[in-house]
This record gives structure tokens, C-alpha cells and sequence, in this order.
């Protein structure tokens, strides 16, 4: 198993690096800059501004530069906008709160979805089966962009229960839309994807044996169908998870939590070159980190992907 971890970490971290250098090639490769406004500023005063910042300096050096300070002090660098921030502080200020909800969303989305995709697959074409395919229908089709406004307009508006929006440090009564709105199109999918799983692995050889022996259906079912039916679905949980975590755009908005979803678009509108490459390092590395667990699960459920 280590030899397995030592191999996955070998193609991890060069992969990060490609993804910082051509991240940064292609975000200076587009027209424009951060300092480029409807209203141009006088060629002096550009100059100046581009020397304070090093975007005067060939690309090549540019990259070198940004390479040494992130890998040796963790440094962002200044944000080109804001300019009493560093982008460090913005990650560091947005990205527990979208971990917060996007943690809380995880789980949700995962505890319900393999429930009930676990609970059509065992009891298929019955109502039960009916009902979960139902909710899972009806979550996959209201995505978040669609279900946030539904959840102010009925909990905030109509009803006056929660509140339409904020983050108040977290409390529950402001949890519960963003977790809501983010976590049911990711519960739909796990739910269909395990549904599709059990029904495979329900009618393998093995559970058939299980089943002549005089096995329990609850013994079957958690010992022998469970195990090999969670394969597909962890393969899904790496991508889901960091999708989640790293925050949502739709989320952020409609709900004002102060999320880096929101940060990281701003920052493309405004050609922050800073912010937009410390946000895309963060989600990239996290994306390789949990790619790199769901390679050891699955490797630790299924011994046969270690050779």
C-alpha cells in the first residue's frame, strides 16, 4: 500500500505544477489586464503600476518569481484590486465559511443519497423504489441556481422562518438553505449512482450464494452488497467533495455568506490575477489531495487496483 501512495504522490505533485504554469500562462494570454480600464490611465502611470507589481518582467521570469514565493513561503502575493489585502487574507477570510457549509452539504448529500439509492436497489419496484427515484428526480432537476431562489421565496418570504441570508459566524438558522440548496444535486446523483451499483451487485454470483446459504438479508446486505456496491459511488466523492468545499457561486450570492465562490469571480471579471491563481492552486490541490484518497479507498476496498 505504501508503494501505491508513493506512486499516486509522484504523478500528484507535477501534475499541480503544469496546472500552476499554465494557469498563469493562460490568464496573461488573455487580452486585458487588472489595470485596464474603460477609463485607460496615462502610459507613465501604467508603467509605474506594472513595475510595483513585476507584470513589466518577461512571462518566464513572472512564473519563476510566483513559483519560489508559493513553494517556499506559501505566498499569493498582493491582491491588484484590493489593495489593503493580500490574497492570503481573502482565501484565509472566505474559504472557512464555504468549508463549513460545504462540509455540512457533503455529508447530507452523502448520508441521503446512498440511503436511498441503497434502499431502491434492495427493494426494487416497490414503492419505496418509487418514492426514492422520485426524490432523486426531483433534487436532480432543481439545481442550486434554481433551488436557492425557491428556498428564500418559501422559507423567507412566505413563511418567515429562516433568514434570506448572511452568515452570523455560522449559526444553524443560517446553515440550513445553503446546505439545502447546495447539498440536493449532489444527493441526487450518489442516490442514482448507488441504485444502479446495488442492483449490479445484488444479482452477482456471490450474493446468490449468500442467499442459498440461509443468510439474513440485513447480514447480506451490510457484509457481502454494501463493500463492492460503495465503488462507483467513492470514485464520485473525490470531485463532489472538493466541488462543494471549495464553494458555490449561486450559494454565495443568493445567500451573502462571504464564501470564496464569489471572490474567485469577482476576480475574474476584474482580471486579479492574484486571486484567480490562489483560488485555482487551492481547488487544485484539493482536487488532487482527495483524488489521491479515493485512489487509497478504492484501493483499500478492491486489493486487485494495487497491482
Amino acid at each position: 500500500m505504501l508503494i501505491f501512495i508513493a506512486k499516486r504522490l509522484t504523478v500528484a505533485i507535477p501534475t499541480l505544477l503544469v496546472l500552476i504554469v499554465l494557469s498563469f500562462v493562460l490568464m496573461h494570454a488573455a487580452p486585458g489586464g487588472p489595470f485596464t480600464q474603460e477609463r485607460a490611465l496615462p502610459p507613465e502611470v501604467l508603467a509605474n503600476i506594472e513595475a510595483k507589481y513585476g507584470l513589466d518582467q518577461p512571462l518566464w521570469r513572472q512564473i519563476g518569481t510566483y513559483l519560489i514565493n508559493v513553494t517556499t513561503q506559501f505566498d499569493f502575493g498582493p491582491s491588484f484590486i484590493y489593495k489593503d489585502r493580500t490574497v492570503n487574507e481573502i482565501i484565509a477570510n472566505g474559504f472557512p465559511i464555504t468549508l463549513t457549509y460545504g462540509g455540512i452539504s457533503f455529508v447530507v448529500a452523502v448520508l441521503a443519497g446512498c440511503t436511498l439509492g441503497a434502499l431502491a436497489g434492495v427493494y426494487q419496484n416497490t414503492w419505496l423504489d418509487y418514492l426514492a427515484v422520485g426524490i432523486s428526480i426531483g433534487a436532480q432537476v432543481l439545481p442550486n441556481f434554481v433551488m436557492a431562489p425557491i428556498l428564500v421565496l418559501i422559507f423567507t418570504l412566505w413563511l418567515g422562518w429562516l433568514p434570506g441570508g448572511g452568515w452570523q459566524g455560522g449559526q444553524w438558522q443560517y446553515l440550513i438553505m445553503p446546505v439545502i440548496a447546495l447539498s440536493t444535486s449532489f444527493m441526487a446523483s450518489i442516490a442514482r449512482i448507488t441504485r444502479s451499483s446495488m442492483l449490479e451487485v445484488l444479482n452477482s454470483n456471490h450474493i446468490r450464494t449468500a442467499r442459498a446459504k440461509g443468510l439474513p438479508i440485513r447480514q447480506i446486505i451490510l457484509r457481502h452488497a454494501l463493500k463492492p456496491a460503495m465503488l462507483p459511488v467513492i470514485s464520485y466523492l473525490g470531485p463532489a467533495f472538493v466541488t462543494m468545499i471549495t464553494g458555490s457561486v449561486v450559494v454565495d450570492f443568493f445567500f451573502n455568506t462571504g464564501g470564496i465562490g464569489l471572490s474567485f469571480v469577482n476576480a475574474a471579471l476584474n482580471r486579479d490575477y492574484a486571486v484567480m491563481m490562489g483560488v485555482t492552486i487551492l481547488v487544485g490541490a484539493l482536487t488532487i489531495l482527495f483524488n489521491l484518497i479515493v485512489d487509497i479507498l478504492y484501493a483499500w476496498i478492491d486489493p486487485k487496483i494495487r497491482y
